[in-house]
């Protein structure tokens, strides 16, 4: 089911949070939704599914309004940032939200079990929701999400508050799990690795803005501008953008003049740092090791690097 925004404003307390004059998510796609925190990511989730309301133009569920009713209640599952669970077992508070939707005794309980297996809680399933580990609640939160196979699943920072193992698992697991339980998918993150790897689509968003939207690897390959570019990582020289890991120590088709600061072993490679003016560069070092005061050229291939000549800016890093 596609998401349609119309001419949409949200404001609060007079400002403008979040103005979408038109962006269609596809259906049958997982779109990323991606900014710094206070872009209106969480509001546009919460306007798809009606838990707020617009203060100019609409939100349409295929060709419908989002409304706070119950057919726009059904359309839509939503994994909130924080997992929170009522008193009882894991199993009870996937049932509620299946009792919920009024399926009988036998689909629920099927359903229970195949969204727990997939989300790796099979084993939690008879214990105590309040009893659960900040990973284990976290897998539970999603799959009391995806047994709903609603239309359109809603996840708000899926991976929020997860240790670094439990989160590279489940970033790994979670577009297998997606694809089993889900139909549309909108996801919201501020961390650029987690929608490059969960996302077939992407939206940026800044200052409730959007900046861009698109198939990922395009956006990211091509950012509109240098401030996006710079939110996705890219090194931002005067009306050049170097893509993230594309600098090295020695000459190439894109040169800058770097004093190095330091050099550090990364364990798989060595990588010097420094500045070029006031710009904060890293760069990987393939031959002799340069030492802090040394002025080296680091370079980047033509491939992998953007230009912006209607832009001219104080160069940033």
């Amino acid at each position: 089911m596609d998401v349609t925004f119309r001419g949409l404003e949200f404001r609060r307390s007079g400002r403008v949070v979040l103005a979408l004059p038109g962006l269609r998510l596809a259906s049958g796609r997982v779109t990323a939704v991606l900014g710094p925190n206070g872009s209106g990511k969480t509001t546009m989730l919460r306007l798809i599914a009606a838990l707020e309301r617009p203060d100019a133009g609409q939100v349409l569920l295929g060709e419908r309004p989002a409304r706070a009713d119950r057919e726009t209640r059904e359309t839509i599952a939503y994994a909130f940032q924080q997992a929170a669970f009522l008193t009882g077992t894991v199993r009870a508070n996937l049932d509620l939200a299946l009792r919920l939707r009024s399926l009988p005794a036998a689909e629920r309980a099927a359903r229970i079990e195949q969204a727990a297996a997939a989300c790796g809680i099979g084993h939690l399933l008879d214990r105590n929701a309040h009893r659960v580990s900040g990973g284990e609640g976290q897998r539970a939160n999603l799959a009391r999400a995806l047994c709903l196979r609603a239309p359109i699943t809603l996840l708000d920072e899926p991976l929020h508050g997860l240790d670094r193992g439990t989160r590279e698992a489940l970033l790994a697991e979670l577009p297998g799990m997606l694809r089993t339980f889900a139909s549309t998918t909108i996801l919201v993150t501020h961390e650029r690795d987690e929608a490059m790897r969960l996302g077939d689509d992407l939206v940026v968003l800044m200052e409730g803005r959007l900046r861009a939207y698109g198939e990922k690897g395009e956006v990211f390959r091509a950012p509109p501008d240098r401030e996006v570019a710079a939110f996705l990582g890219y090194t931002v020289l005067g009306d050049a953008a170097i893509r993230p890991g594309a600098l090295r120590v020695g000459r190439g088709d894109f040169e800058v003049v770097m004093r190095v600061e330091g050099v550090g072993d990364m364990g798989t490679h060595l990588e010097a740092w420094g500045r070029a003016g006031e710009t904060l560069l890293r760069a990987m070092v393939d031959g002799d090791r340069p030492v802090p005061d040394d002025e080296v050229t680091v370079s980047a291939p033509a491939s992998a690097v953007v230009r912006f000549p209607g832009e001219h800016a104080t160069p940033s890093g």
